[in-house]
């Protein structure tokens, strides 16, 4: 399994990936962030991004004052940047989105581990699946989403889940 705690494997994946780390990197985005326990997710990093596909960071704060303050002397700046608190399954949650270069970027935090956060979660099962079914299987992924579905739901159509995919695709067994 791919080590997501370390954006290295980036350095060797496709183009957009490649041009993921060079970003990253260059604006030291997640060195910057490393106070939070900072993780890509999301489609980018298992290959079934689409044309706007956005990089998801997630991040794991102990004190939310702390953690909107950095955020904001650190990327307040960038084009487009916008910060909301927002509550998600009980769990004070801040968001922040903004732009560098050709990405939009959304930062995610929660008072929540990392790795044991929803979206960090959801693409270890998803990366799992991913390599358990044939490249038609991603190739469809990547079309239901061109089509407006979010990630979780096109997983769901294709593996036959129903009721609520988030919670189900947590729950599922390969």
């Amino acid at each position: 399994m791919t080590d997501f705690k370390n954006i290295s494997y980036l350095k060797t994946g496709n183009q957009k990936q490649q041009l993921v780390f060079e970003i990253l990197t260059k604006n030291k985005i997640l060195e910057n962030l490393t106070d939070f326990d900072p993780i890509l997710v999301g489609t980018i990093p298992i290959n079934i991004d689409i044309e706007n596909s956005d990089l998801d960071i997630i991040c794991y704060w102990k004190n939310k004052s702390d953690f909107i303050e950095r955020i904001k002397v650190l990327f307040e700046k960038e084009s487009n940047f916008s910060m909301k608190e927002i509550v998600i399954e009980n769990q004070n949650s801040v968001v922040a989105n903004f732009h560098i270069d050709a990405f939009e970027i959304e930062i995610f935090g929660q008072n929540v581990p990392t790795e044991l956060q929803n979206g960090y979660k959801h693409m270890i099962i998803e990366e799992k699946i991913l390599q358990s079914k044939d490249e038609n299987f991603r190739l469809e992924i990547i079309k239901l989403k061109e089509k407006g579905l979010k990630t979780e739901p096109a997983f769901g159509l294709l593996l036959g889940l129903n009721g609520n995919v988030y919670q189900e695709l947590l729950d599922f067994n390969i």
